[in-house]
């Protein structure tokens, strides 16, 4: 699905108000099922979620905080729903498997720490339990109120923040802001604009730790100055991804977006390669999309198309660790 561009604007539209009695059975069922009580793991939990549906920066922050806590003598594991995959868990992402199997996101979790797919979030986490790992690390489940969370970060792009501020269908909230405030301890705000900067004041009155971040491309972007390219996307908000590739240098002749975990074919592999080796184009993606590609079996192979890798950039970074670090001491603590 492609979300509306009029959830994005800053004040409900008319088509918005249309959608609002539609929503109110989605947000009386999010509101009340946010407020069950959860399953307690056998070891601390830490949600990367967002507030909204759509991209906002979710998996760096992860990826991010799994390198900290390895660097701190921890043994992390992700825990992901795996959607897009037809696995329904528990199981660890192994090299056999493919975005088909587990979903976009645990294909490239999976290369930096285990990762187990469960619908089952307890499951999932009592499996990662008895692999070794010491902390869990969801991606995503904000809303998802099976597991205990010691510590919930709830990611913001800061140049859409909450979009129009309504629930589902309406607007991209995945349920009243009301209900969601209370299941976050901090927020981080990724990239400039006045939409985030408005959410990280409305966080800091209700007393939520703010961290600000920026997404910035690997070494692969010195190769991009004056490139002329065929930039391809199906993640949340295409529109950031084509934007860091103009930041990298280059020069985005053709900009093709795809609707959020896109199931790319053969057909439309062959098309865009087609297009970008007719106007001489170099085609870039991102690292989702490709870990999709990788699972069409019936593609051709494309060895020059480009993947940008990015990655997170905190300003308050030992801030941001400690708080981590400190949660999940204090989760040892209550247990010893």
């Amino acid at each position: 699905m492609r979300a509306p561009r009029f959830w994005w604007q800053s004040s409900p539209s008319l088509q918005a108000h249309l959608l609002r009695p539609a929503g109110l059975l989605y947000t009386s069922i999010a509101a009340q099922r946010m407020r069950r009580r959860g399953e307690k793991a056998d070891l601390p939990v830490i949600c990367i979620g967002n507030f909204t549906v759509g991209g906002a920066g979710k998996t760096p922050t992860a990826l991010f905080v799994a390198k900290m806590l390895d660097a701190a003598g921890e043994s992390p594991a992700f825990l992901s729903r795996g959607y897009g995959g037809r696995l329904r868990g528990p199981v660890q992402v192994r090299l056999k498997h493919t975005a088909s199997d587990v979903g976009d996101e645990p294909i490239l979790l999976s290369k930096t720490a285990r990762t187990i797919i469960s619908r089952d979030r307890p499951a999932g986490a009592r499996l990662s339990y008895e692999m070794g790992a010491t902390v869990v690390i969801m991606d995503d489940g904000l809303q998802n109120p099976s597991l205990v969370k010691d510590c919930a970060i709830a990611v913001v792009d800061g140049a859409t923040g909450i979009g129009n501020g309504l629930p589902l269908p309406a607007g991209p909230l995945r349920a009243p802001m009301e209900a969601q405030w209370p299941a976050v301890d901090a927020v981080m705000v990724i990239g400039d604009g006045r939409p985030g900067q408005d959410i990280a004041k409305e966080a800091e009155r209700r007393g939520k730790r703010v961290f600000r971040a920026r997404l910035a491309p690997t070494d692969t972007a010195r190769t991009l100055e004056d490139r002329k390219v065929l930039a391809f996307a199906g993640i949340g908000r295409p529109e950031k991804f084509f934007e860091t590739v103009r930041a990298c240098g280059a020069i985005v002749e053709i900009a093709r977006p795809f609707p959020d975990h896109h199931p790319y074919t053969a057909s439309e592999l062959a098309a865009l390669r087609q297009e970008s080796e007719m106007r001489g184009l170099l085609a870039i993606t991102t690292e989702k999309d490709f870990a999709r590609i990788a699972a069409v079996t019936d593609a051709e192979p494309w060895p020059s198309l480009t993947v940008l890798p990015v990655r997170l950039q905190i300003e308050n970074e030992t801030g941001f660790r400690n708080l981590i670090l400190r949660r999940i001491n204090e989760r040892r603590l209550r247990v010893a």
